[in-house]
This record gives C-alpha cells, sequence and structure tokens, in this order.
C-alpha cells in the first residue's frame, strides 16, 4: 500500500512538471534536418577549419533580416513568460501580415492576444529579454533596422543590443564587455579549441537541400565554468557552403550573471536570397538589481511573396 502511496504520489510531482514546462519551448539542433549518417569530411576535400572560416566569416544570417523588409509574410510569434518555479506567468501571442504598400512595409494583425503578467503599468515589456527579442526578431522588418550596422547600437540599452546580435548573428566571435566572460564566446580561438570536440554529418534539409552539419560540443571532461557556449550547431548547404540553420546552448554562473539559454534559428533559400523561417528560444537569466528573467519563444515565418 505504501509503494502505491509513494507511485501515486511521484506520477502526480511528474504530472505537475509536464504542466509547468508544456508551453517551454526546448530548441533543438534543427529538427527539419534528416541526418542521414555521419561524415567523413576528408573524403569530400574539407577540413574543420573550412567550416570554422565559413562561421566567422559568415554574414548571411543578418542580411536574411534585412532581406525581408523587403517582402510580403505572415509571421507567428507565441511568447511564454515564466515565474521562479517554472510556472506560466505571461503569454503574448501574434499572427501578423506583413506587406509592401508604395514602398513602405505595412504590419496588420491578424491574432493579437495577451495574457497574464506582460507589461509594465508604465506600458512597457515586464522583461527585458521580451524587449530584446521584440526588437531583433519583430522590428527588423521596419526598414530603420536594416541600415543599422549589425554589431553597433544606439541609445538606451545599444550595448546589450549590440551584445545579443553578436551572439545570434555571429556566434564564435569575442563579444567585449562581457565580465569574464568575453574570450569564453570566441569559442574557435587557440585558448578555447581545446575545450571542444567536432563532429561532421551529412543530411536533408527541407527534405530537398542536401546538407552538412557541423557540431562544436564542449567535451565531457571540461567543466562547465571553463566555458560559455556548450553547443553550436551549423547547417551548410553542401551546394554552395551557405549557413542555413543554426543552434546555440549557452550556459554559465558568476556573481554577474546565471543564465542558461538555447537558441535555434533557421533560413529558407526563396527568390534567390534566405530569409527568416523559424526561431525558437528557451531561457533563464538572473543578473544582480533585476528580476530573474525566464522566457521561451516560438517564432514562424511563413508564406513570403514579392
Amino acid at each position: 500500500m505504501i509503494k502505491k502511496v509513494f507511485l501515486a504520489f511521484c506520477l502526480l510531482l511528474s504530472a505537475i512538471s509536464l504542466k509547468a514546462q508544456q508551453h517551454r519551448f526546448n530548441p533543438d539542433t534543427i529538427l527539419t534536418v534528416v541526418i542521414d549518417s555521419p561524415v567523413n569530411i576528408r573524403s569530400h576535400k574539407l577540413n574543420a577549419q573550412d567550416f570554422i572560416d565559413a562561421i566567422l566569416a559568415d554574414t548571411g544570417f543578418y542580411k536574411a533580416f534585412r532581406n525581408m523588409k523587403r517582402y510580403g509574410f505572415t509571421a507567428e510569434n507565441n511568447i511564454y513568460t515564466y515565474d521562479k518555479n517554472n510556472k506560466i506567468d505571461g503569454e503574448i501571442h501574434r499572427r501578423i501580415r506583413h506587406t509592401i504598400v508604395n514602398g513602405k512595409p505595412k504590419t496588420e494583425y491578424l491574432l493579437k492576444q495577451d495574457k497574464g503578467n506582460v507589461y509594465k503599468k508604465n506600458g512597457k515589456y515586464e522583461l527585458y529579454t521580451v524587449e530584446l527579442f521584440d526588437y531583433i526578431f519583430d522590428n527588423a522588418y521596419k526598414s530603420e533596422f536594416s541600415t543599422a550596422d549589425p554589431l553597433t547600437e544606439g541609445g538606451k540599452n545599444g550595448s546589450y543590443k549590440a551584445k545579443a546580435k553578436t551572439l545570434i548573428f555571429t556566434p564564435g566571435r569575442r563579444v567585449s564587455g562581457l565580465p569574464f566572460l568575453s574570450s569564453k564566446t570566441e569559442i574557435f580561438s587557440r585558448d578555447m579549441r581545446q575545450f571542444y570536440s567536432y563532429e561532421f554529418a551529412r543530411g536533408k534539409y527541407l527534405d530537398t537541400i542536401p546538407v552538412y552539419r557541423f557540431k562544436v560540443i564542449k567535451k565531457p571532461s571540461i567543466a562547465d565554468g571553463d566555458v560559455m557556449i556548450r553547443e553550436l550547431t551549423t547547417i551548410f548547404d553542401m551546394r554552395n557552403f551557405k549557413i542555413l540553420g543554426r543552434y546555440v546552448d549557452m550556459k554559465y554562473s558568476n556573481i554577474f550573471f546565471d543564465f542558461d539559454v538555447k537558441m535555434n534559428i533557421e533560413l529558407i533559400p526563396y527568390n534567390g536570397e534566405l530569409l527568416p523561417a523559424k526561431m525558437s528560444y528557451s531561457g533563464n537569466w538572473d543578473i544582480p538589481f533585476h528580476k530573474e528573467e525566464r522566457a521561451s519563444f516560438l517564432i514562424f515565418h511563413r508564406d513570403y511573396r514579392k
């Protein structure tokens, strides 16, 4: 009888935990890629440095967000925020039709629904994480976004936006101004390479596009405190070596930061250029003198049209 009660209690806890997590998007390594097999890149006349050089030189991700302002499309945004017990605290749901009218972008809300603790009394977002990602992923459609350098920002919180852009659009580079972390983002440097192993595979993206998958993974023997980026996975179009997808898993804790973030971004080719298709994020942030932030996002862009 005691065993049955204990088992029932465990099942109840599991159910409660699942309920709290059911909307917590857990981005994984680009699930729309079907891997055929590991690949010996030497037989393809490639080496690890070819992939690294392409990652560090890439500007395609930022350009994809600039490109999309020239197209009409439909965006579906689902954002959840959480309290300290990981229970849903706020929800933002948007379905937005973007069109071009007389050469200027126009936004029409097909669905605009908010629940719970989303905004402050002054109308701004309760969480800075939501504000930041709204700026990067939603405001990217506005024309003024396209004129800015991807790694510089002005105005209030400009330096934070610039750092976030660097991590999202150009991972692997040094991010200055992060206490004890600046060098840890530079995972391909001579000092950091010793902490990582590389994996190569090939497969299909969207069922038709042949791709390479290049994984940079923290070695099991390395402590979390020695690195900040635990995994960086990049999807390359096998035909032209353009980057189609990126997944990054970051975690670190010190007296200045405590965060655990997973993020996935996928692009699709359309009309001869790349455009954003899917963005997912799940993360916790905790910094001194600020409220701990927990949020997850799932964003789709569909039906691109000239």
